[in-house]
């Protein structure tokens, strides 16, 4: 069910869990700002979460309320998950759902990183 990204942070969403440790995820990088792990119901040959370890709801709130290094630690880590993974030759997709609109499931700011084959179109027609 999509969710409203003005809402406050909810530290019962199954990313805060992940980032606490209660529930389990097949990560593939983390440092001080962020994770990474392999999305439980893949939509492509690669498919991965990239999450900040901060408590921000959408990227919305990260962008607005999140410190400069915060961002850039953030950003750096999706690149190196990109790299990391051999994607960025041929290439590969980013996501961010925000909002209804967006189809955003988790009141946790995340991006998806799918790769590893040809993904068509940007938007499904």
């Amino acid at each position: 069910m999509p969710i409203d990204p003005t809402l406050p942070y909810d530290d019962s969403n199954i990313f805060a869990k992940i980032l606490r440790g209660e529930i389990p995820a097949n990560r593939v990088y983390e440092d001080e700002w962020a994770i990474a792990f392999h999305d439980i119901n893949p939509q492509a040959e690669v498919h991965i979460l990239v999450i900040p370890r901060g408590r921000y709801v959408s990227w919305d709130d990260f962008s607005a309320n999140a410190p400069a290094e915060e961002i850039a630690g953030f950003v750096r880590a999706v690149g190196h998950v990109a790299r990391a993974h051999g994607l960025v030759e041929p290439g590969y997709r980013l996501l961010a759902n925000i909002g209804r609109h967006g189809g955003q499931e988790v009141p946790h700011l995340h991006v998806h990183l799918f790769g590893g084959q040809f993904l068509g179109p940007m938007i499904a027609r």
